[in-house]
C-alpha cells in the first residue's frame, strides 16, 4: 500500500484531535483511503502541553518535543513545505495573518494537498488559495470550516449537484445559540448567560467574534460561494449580533410562539442574492427553533428536493477533527479528482433593506395617550399591514410595546420610523429594536 504522509501545523484544541484520530484509526483510515496514512511531523510551539491532551508521542513533534520559539517553528514549517515526502498539510493554527496565508499558499504551491478549518481565512482571503489549488491540481479540504462536524460542505458540493440551492438558513454559531438558549429556558439576562458560556468553554475570554455575528458570517460567506456561485465580500455582509437582546425580547418572542436565534440567512431570488446574519424570532413551527445549546443546524431549501436539515456539533476538538480527517481520507483516496469549487464570480449582495420578512418592532416611548395610534398610523402609511400590537410593558418612566408586521421590507419600516421622528420629535426614548420573524 502506497504511503501518504501528513504534517500538522498547530496542535491545539483541533490539531491534537486530528493527531489522535489519525493515530487511533490508522489501519481503518488507510483501508478507506487505499493508502497508508501516517503522521510524519507536527509543528507546535508547546509540544509537551499539546501531547498531554491525547497522549500524542513527543517523537512526532518537530524539535523532538521541546518548546519552540516562533522563529524555530517557522523554520520547521519551511522544512515541511520543502519536504517532498509530505503529501498533505493540515493547518490548525488559525487566524488571518499574512504570514499564515503565505504558509498555506506555499504549501499549495509546493503541490501538497491542504486541509483547514480556518473559516476566517477562507472567507476573507480564500480566493487566492482556491486559485492556487486549481492551478497545481491539489485538494483544498475545508469541511471543518463550517459547523465543525456537520457535513454541510460535502452535501452542497456533492449531494446536491442534481438540484439548485435557493435558500440557506441556519444556526452556525454554537456560542450565541448556547447564550440565547440559557436566556430562554432559564430566564437569564445576557451577561449572566455569557458568563456561563465562558465557564463552560463555549465562549472565549473575548467573545466579540461570536456574539457580534462575525464568526457566523464567515461560515455564511463560504456557503454562499458554494451554493450560489456568489463571491461576496465578508465586509459587505450585514452582521447584527445578539448583544442587545434583552430578557423582555425573549419573553415577548415566547408569547408569539417563537424563539430568538442568531440566524445566517441567504436567499437567491430573480438573479439577486439577499444575505445577512442577525437575531431572528423563529416560529416554533420551524425546526430551527428547536435547536438548543451549542448545537448547529443548517436548513437548505432546494428547487426540486425541498428542505433538508443538517444538525450536529459545530465545534469541539474531536468533532471538528473528524471533519478534517474525513478530508484527509478523501485527498488520499481521490487526490486530484476531488473538486475544490469556489471558482465563483464577484457578486454584489442585494440591499438587505429590500428583503421581505415579517418583523417585530419594539418601541420605547414617552408614557402618554395617543402614542400607539400615532405609531401604527405611521406604519400603515408605509403600506405595511400590521399583524398584532402588544400591551404596554412599562419600563421605569417609558412605555414599551411591540408591533408585529406582515411581510414587508426594512426600507418601509425605516420610512415609518423617520415619519414618527418627524411628527413627534423626542417621542421615541431610544432607537426601535427591529427583529425579523422567520416562519
Amino acid at each position: 500500500m502506497k504511503k501518504f504522509s501528513v504534517a500538522i501545523l498547530g496542535c491545539g484544541t483541533v490539531g491534537s484531535g486530528v493527531a489522535k484520530i489519525l493515530l487511533d484509526m490508522q489501519p481503518m483510515l488507510s483501508a478507506r483511503a487505499a493508502h497508508s496514512i501516517t503522521v510524519k511531523t507536527i509543528v507546535d510551539l508547546f509540544p509537551a502541553k499539546s501531547a498531554r491532551a491525547y497522549n500524542i508521542p513527543l517523537s512526532l513533534f518537530s524539535g523532538g518535543g521541546k518548546d519552540l520559539t516562533k522563529e524555530e517553528a517557522s523554520a520547521y514549517i519551511t522544512e515541511v513545505i520543502n519536504d517532498s515526502e509530505i503529501d498533505l498539510v493540515v493547518e490548525t493554527i488559525g487566524g488571518t495573518s499574512e504570514y499564515l496565508y503565505s504558509v498555506m499558499l506555499a504549501a499549495v504551491n509546493a503541490k501538497k494537498h491542504l486541509v483547514t478549518a480556518n473559516k476566517a481565512m477562507l472567507a476573507e482571503k480564500g480566493a487566492g488559495l482556491f486559485a492556487a489549488a486549481r492551478e497545481h491540481n491539489v485538494t483544498l479540504g475545508y469541511e471543518a470550516s463550517v459547523c465543525g462536524a456537520v457535513p454541510i460542505i460535502k452535501a452542497i458540493r456533492e449531494c446536491f449537484t442534481g438540484d439548485e440551492v435557493q435558500e440557506i438558513s441556519g444556526i452556525m454559531n454554537g456560542t450565541s445559540n448556547y447564550i440565547l438558549s440559557r436566556m430562554e429556558h432559564d430566564g437569564l439576562d445576557f451577561q449572566t448567560a455569557l458568563a456561563l458560556a465562558q465557564k463552560a468553554g463555549y465562549a472565549e475570554a473575548d467573545p466579540t467574534l461570536d456574539i457580534s455575528g462575525g464568526d457566523a458570517a464567515h461560515k455564511l460567506v463560504i456557503l454562499m460561494k458554494l451554493a450560489f456561485g456568489a463571491d461576496v465580500r465578508y465586509a459587505d455582509l450585514q452582521k447584527t449580533g445578539i448583544q442587545t437582546i434583552a430578557k423582555e425580547d425573549i419573553d415577548f418572542a415566547n408569547e408569539m410562539n417563537c424563539s430568538i436565534k442568531l440566524i445566517c440567512h441567504a436567499k437567491k431570488s430573480r438573479g439577486k442574492v439577499f444575505a445577512a446574519v442577525m437575531p431572528m424570532m423563529v416560529h416554533h413551527d420551524n425546526f430551527l427553533s428547536k435547536v438548543h445549546g451549542a448545537t448547529n443546524c443548517v436548513e437548505v431549501r432546494n428547487a426540486y428536493s425541498g428542505k433538508h436539515y443538517f444538525v450536529g456539533a459545530g465545534a469541539g476538538s474531536l468533532e471538528t477533527a473528524s471533519s478534517i480527517v474525513g478530508d484527509i481520507v478523501f485527498a488520499a483516496r481521490y487526490g486530484t479528482a476531488v473538486e475544490n469549487i469556489p471558482a465563483s464570480t464577484p457578486h454584489t449582495l442585494a440591499d438587505a433593506e429590500h428583503s421581505e420578512f415579517a418583523y417585530n418592532i419594539t418601541f420605547s416611548t414617552e408614557d402618554r395617550p395617543g402614542i400607539t395610534g400615532l405609531i401604527t398610523s405611521a406604519i400603515g402609511d408605509q403600506h405595511i399591514n400590521i399583524d398584532t400590537v402588544s400591551h404596554n410593558r412599562h419600563n421605569t418612566k417609558n412605555a414599551v410595546f411591540s408591533v408585529v408586521t406582515m411581510p414587508c421590507t426594512l426600507h418601509q419600516i425605516n420610512g415609518a420610523i423617520a415619519a414618527i421622528n418627524a411628527k413627534a420629535p423626542g417621542l421615541l426614548a431610544e432607537e426601535p429594536k427591529i427583529i425579523p420573524i422567520l416562519h
